[in-house]
């Protein structure tokens, strides 16, 4: 066991429910312990979560940004060019963000989701994750996460759905599941 302090990368995993709000949960703690933390969003932007307004109350050290339109289809000659678009610019917003010296902890919201789905290359990330000052921490959420990032990661977790609600009729949950 080695007692060197150094940025960790996590992933947040699997089918099941609360990748982001781990995720948000993390950061929250980061946050109580006065470090600086960005959340950007690669997808979600056309809905407005619970979070966003939960945000606002931690103050200046947390910042979190909807970098998507929502909902994407993906898949041959469905994916839209302006959703690959949008996805490199969260991408190029979040390489910076990682090596700015401004924030202590970076969030990648759904990016697991972004490479799944080839809008962005994980060997890219990698690199960029590989390479990043030694202090910063790095979130990624999404299903499917690419062998190549939980290769790199420090810990990974993956949420398995033993049960949902929905299953039984009951609809999604304002403040629970948005």
């Amino acid at each position: 066991m080695t007692d060197s302090r150094q940025g960790l990368i996590l992933i947040n995993t699997g089918p099941g429910k609360g990748k982001t709000t781990a995720a948000l949960g993390t950061a929250m703690r980061a946050v109580g312990n006065g470090m600086r933390v960005l959340m950007l969003q690669f997808l979600k932007g056309s809905w407005h979560y619970g979070e966003l307004d939960a945000a606002e109350t931690l103050g200046p050290n947390f910042v979190l940004r909807q970098m998507g339109r929502g909902f994407v289809k993906v898949g041959g000659a469905e994916t839209d060019a302006e959703d690959v678009r949008l996805v490199e610019a969260a991408w190029e917003e979040a390489r910076a963000a990682i090596y700015s010296g401004e924030w202590d902890m970076v969030v990648l919201d759904e990016i697991n989701y972004a490479i799944s789905y080839k809008m962005l290359d994980p060997a890219v990330v990698a690199e960029a994750l590989r390479n990043r000052p030694p202090m910063v921490h790095v979130i990624l959420t999404g299903r499917n996460a690419h062998p190549l990032l939980v290769e790199l990661a420090d810990t990974v977790t993956e949420m398995r759905e033993v049960k949902h609600a929905y299953q039984k009729g009951i609809l999604a949950q304002r403040g629970v599941e948005y």
